[in-house]
């Protein structure tokens, strides 16, 4: 007897797509057996047509909380990717008070987030200048790998590491993840004052991207470090990343729902909900991400959930360069993508390896993003077909601003399951998540 079999004849396993039953107990997936499959089983849900995937895996989420909690916190961040079928996330160390710079401070926001979390949730430390001496204890603590930047990060408490303190977090921890947010100070503009989205976009050139992740890869090569490039908006990039990997360098890259479906020359003026560093670009430089994500250049597409108050985005002058530069797209990620890769020809198992699949195996958890025997029982039933308009009152993070208001997206989420119960948005269940450590 198990817990529970679900039915579908749209089941995404790691073979792809095929009619399955999923039999389920303690929490994780003990059969993949034929759909007819019989099964003794506590409870049965036979989704029919429905898909059924593995829960989506968020490696980039800003949940904020404790310190900025008016911009997201733990209940309503997580409450929206249960909503989107993410069952694990991995919240970024900064815009929280403190950041996540310390063990205490691991702590910490592990205090605050206890008995909120709706799915799983895992944390990224900060490397910052100063702290090096710290990130053997955090790595301990068990946070999942590093994040620095090398440009402002927007929060005073969270400055930029300059190429010899890159360098210097590289080394102070053997073998960690480092994900660097990849643009160059020295190529970024003041962006003038100005409701036109081109002037806020001439400010962040791709330049400015191209000459981060080249110096991330020199200190990658440098260090034998493994880096992990944050939400890639220039496609002139690639070409590094790719000559990195060509050498055997431990050198991987992310993007996000917005830089493969958005399109800078169709953002109307004032729109600041569309602002997110690094920027949105056009339509040609798109559709060249979409190759490196094909290619598996491009290793996984994450939301880089970014919110913020709503007076922090200035809908009020439509400013572009005092406007908060971020966006919340935890719940919207999966019916964002599926709607463009169907379009382009790819499948439910392209989407499921580049949300699920890979952005776990980027920080090993190898229980996660597959269905699979052995796996976590965290499952979604989706309807592929449904079409349905973004109603910004149906979101669940805190302050529902989005670029996508409005916009008829196909894929709808119908129920998700986490370590094989039902999230219900009522009593959380969700667990921290620590590195496994081999």
């Amino acid at each position: 007897m198990v817990d529970l079999v679900l039915r579908s004849r749209r089941a995404v396993t790691p073979d792809g797509e095929r009619p399955a039953a999923v039999s389920v107990s303690g929490g994780r997936i003990v059969a993949v057996g034929g759909y007819d499959a019989p099964a003794g089983a506590a409870g049965e849900v036979d989704l029919g047509d429905l898909a059924l995937l593995p829960g989506l895996v968020d490696t980039h989420v800003h949940v904020n909380e404790p310190g900025r909690t008016e911009w997201e916190g733990f209940a309503t961040a997580t409450r929206a990717a249960a909503a989107g079928g993410v069952t694990a996330i991995v919240d970024m160390p900064l815009n929280s008070l403190p950041p996540t710079v310390t063990a205490e401070a691991l702590r910490i926001k592990q205090a605050a987030a206890a008995g909120q979390i709706q799915v799983d949730v895992g944390f990224w430390g900060g490397a910052i200048p100063g702290n090096a001496a710290e990130l053997p204890g955090l790595h301990a603590a068990g946070v999942f790998g590093f994040k620095a930047f090398l440009a402002d990060s927007g929060v005073p408490e969270f400055p930029p590491l300059n190429p010899g303190q890159l360098a210097e977090a590289l080394a102070a921890v053997d073998g960690a993840l480092f994900v660097i947010h990849a643009e160059d100070p020295d190529h970024l503009h003041a962006a003038v004052p100005s409701p036109a989205y081109a002037d806020f976009l001439a400010s962040r050139p791709p330049e400015a991207e191209h000459a981060a992740v080249a110096t991330a890869v020199e200190a990658a090569r440098a260090a034998g470090a493994r880096v992990h490039i944050l939400h890639l908006s220039a496609a002139s990039a690639l070409p590094l990343i790719a000559a990195a990997r060509a050498d055997g360098l431990r050198v991987t890259a992310e993007t996000c729902p917005h830089y493969l479906t958005l399109d800078a020359a169709e953002i109307p003026a004032g729109a600041t909900e569309f602002k997110c560093c690094p920027p949105i670009r056009d339509s040609a430089n798109r559709d060249r991400l979409w190759a490196a994500l094909a290619e598996g250049l491009i290793t996984c597409v994450v939301s880089d959930h970014s919110p913020c108050t709503p007076d922090l985005k200035r809908r009020d002058t439509g400013d572009f360069a005092a406007a908060w530069g971020g966006i919340a797209s935890v719940q919207l990620g999966l019916p964002v993508i599926w709607t463009a890769a169907r379009e382009r020809g790819y499948g439910l198992a392209d989407v499921v390896d580049w949300m699920a699949r890979r952005p776990a195996d980027l920080v090993g958890l190898t229980g996660k993003g597959r269905i699979a025997v052995g796996a976590d029982a965290d499952l979604v039933a989706f309807d592929p077909d449904e079409t349905f308009v973004v109603d910004p009152g149906l979101l669940h993070h805190r302050n529902p601003v989005t670029p996508y208001a409005g916009k008829t997206l196909t894929g709808v989420v119908r129920t998700t399951w986490l370590r094989g119960r039902t999230v219900t948005g009522a009593a959380p269940h969700g667990r921290f998540l620590i590195r496994e450590v081999s």
